[in-house]
């Protein structure tokens, strides 16, 4: 494809700026129409970002046959992800999806198979894969450098207070947070999810209605086990929005803060009841804004329209992720394991 590619951005709400703020900047691509059900908040975004040229109204479907977009962005609610994927695609649009994928594991995979028999690209915000230290953290496991990991364990404390719907929204820590989490596990460990055991429950004090906080256990393939901790109740000593990580290998462990932390002892010794170790150095690239985070996903999309390879984050892929949030929910519910596969 030449040229620069068209998009109709759906749903101006606040996440939108996330998405507009470096889309704007990208000299290969036009966002040629927004569309809300609020169309003040359609205009509002219009406003704020220079898109005085664009289309702006409530009828995304309407938007679609008048303006003929290359790419839909589609920054909804997750019980709205379906409906407008599922009709962007039939009308010939790559998709760009707000995380989690679906709201049903059901919807998901309908989406992933429309998806592939359009012959079109569909990721996923998924945009914690694209900042500079998620991807030292990922390179240098992947090195070996530690040995084949075998166990990883993650904490998620943080006291937000939203206000809005999440607060009456349930199992908001699994289905709203936690997908950035899991994600992250397996884009560290390069395994997939196989099972979870999950606790979930509201602490005394939450002041979200339903269950805040959750632990939750996955077998991993290739032996590999991952732990998960979380809660959006905990006030005081929070830890990064990526979490705080242990990663145990066969020849060493690594501990990661999240962001620019990270520690790595490579065995060393081979004798005695606790063998010796060396710390193994690693460099962090300083933070880009113009390539980490959305601003490199939604770069990473424009590539894949142009090339025709997957994102990194296509939705193929990303299913697994969720499937670990649905799978974990599910046995919060249950109180029993879940298969993930």
């Amino acid at each position: 494809m030449s040229g620069k590619i068209r998009a109709v951005l759906v749903g101006c709400g606040g996440i939108s700026r996330a998405w507009l703020a470096p889309a704007v900047k990208m000299k290969d691509l036009e966002i040629v129409g927004l569309a809300d059900l609020r169309r003040a908040s359609a205009e509002k975004a219009a406003g704020e970002f220079g898109l005085g040229k664009a289309q702006i109204g409530s009828d995304y479907r309407r938007m679609l046959k008048d303006v003929k977009p290359d790419a839909v962005f589609v920054c909804t609610l997750p019980e709205s992800h379906y409906e407008i994927t599922i009709e962007a695609l039939k009308h010939g649009c790559h998709v760009l999806g707000e995380k989690p994928l679906a709201d049903t594991m059901d919807r998901a995979r309908r989406m992933v198979d429309a998806a592939a028999k359009a012959g079109k690209i569909f990721s996923v915000i998924q945009n914690r894969r694209y900042y500079s230290g998620i991807r030292a953290a990922q390179r240098f496991l992947a090195a070996g450098k530690i040995g084949d990991i075998t166990t990883l364990t993650s904490d998620f404390y943080i006291g937000a207070h939203f206000g809005g719907f999440r607060d009456e929204m349930k199992n908001v820590l699994l289905l709203d947070m936690a997908i950035h989490t899991f994600d992250t596990a397996r884009y560290l460990s390069g395994a997939d999810p196989l099972s979870v055991y999950c606790h979930e429950w509201n602490p005394a004090g939450s002041w979200y209605k339903h269950g805040a906080s959750a632990i939750a256990t996955f077998e991993m393939t290739g032996g590999r086990v991952y732990s998960y901790r979380g809660s959006w109740c905990s006030e005081g000593l929070p830890t990064t929005w990526a979490g705080s990580w242990r990663i145990v290998a066969t020849g060493g462990t690594a501990v990661w803060d999240g962001e620019d932390k990270f520690q790595a002892q490579r065995v060393t010794g081979r004798a005695g009841f606790i063998r010796k170790t060396r710390d193994l150095a690693i460099s962090f690239p300083l933070p880009d804004p113009a390539r980490d985070g959305h601003a490199g996903l939604i770069r990473d999309f424009l590539q894949a329209i142009r090339t025709g390879r997957r994102p990194l984050t296509d939705c193929a892929d990303n299913i697994k992720s969720l499937a670990m949030v649905f799978g974990a929910i599910e046995s919060a519910r249950t109180r029993k394991p879940v298969r993930t596969e």
